[in-house]
């Protein structure tokens, strides 16, 4: 399971364990190794690790280098699936909805290796998905907004029936096109909900390719709970 640790996943991961056609075994995240946070999502492996260990799958984490470019990711990605194949895994699980280049890139890359994508939420409606999510009793936070999208104040709020009816025209509701990123602290596979507590809301800028201006984004740090 390609798992995020964002209710998209979350939400694949819930109908994957319910189809007969698959044992899900194993959980991968790539984080930022220089910060130890999951990566485009900002949160912290620690509170990675706790979703892990309420699922109560292994995790491996795919540690990049800040930045990496293309060929990077791909040898590292390989390097990582390589042990998880000898252990007889074939299939690799993603919550995309409908962004049709992603999905081509990422059977692309795992043709390579002999593995197969599947994808539980493909085409699906992106509001019926996010109140799908709501009626199974998931519950997660905003940890991060594209400000191109939606402003700072989006930026720690619960994602909840009032979070989707605030959304601004155009924005996809389960943020499919990068609008917003989210972590899950409870769900019905979760042997109990993940405690933190809410840190500060800091602005990130990253580089935008083609000379374009920099992408600015908000981030709300998550802090374990003792």
């Amino acid at each position: 399971m390609n798992w995020s640790g964002g209710k998209d996943s979350a939400l694949a991961l819930y109908h994957a364990l319910r189809d007969p056609r698959y044992a899900v075994r194993h959980l991968l995240t790539s984080v930022s190794q220089p910060y130890q946070r999951v990566s485009m999502h900002g949160v912290r492996v620690a509170l990675l690790e706790a979703q892990a260990q309420q699922i109560g799958l292994p995790l491996t984490k795919l540690e990049l280098p800040e930045a990496p470019d293309m060929t990077q990711y791909e040898e590292l990605m390989r390097a990582t699936l390589a042990p998880l194949q000898a252990q007889g895994l074939h299939h690799a699980i993603f919550g995309d909805i409908f962004l049709e280049d992603l999905r081509a890139y990422r059977e692309q890359q795992l043709a390579r290796v002999q593995m197969q994508a599947v994808f539980p939420l493909w085409q699906r409606s992106s509001a019926d998905i996010l109140r799908e999510y709501l009626a199974l009793g998931f519950r997660a936070v905003v940890v991060c907004v594209n400000e191109a999208h939606l402003d700072q104040s989006f930026c720690g709020r619960l994602l909840d029936e009032d979070f989707l009816r605030d959304l601004p025209p155009g924005v996809d509701p389960c943020g499919e096109n990068g609008e917003y990123h989210s972590f899950v602290f409870e769900a019905p596979y979760f042997r109990q909900p993940i405690a933190f507590t809410r840190g500060e809301i800091v602005r990130r800028t990253y580089p935008a390719p083609d000379g374009a201006a920099p992408a600015g984004f908000w981030y709300c740090d998550l802090l374990p709970a003792d």
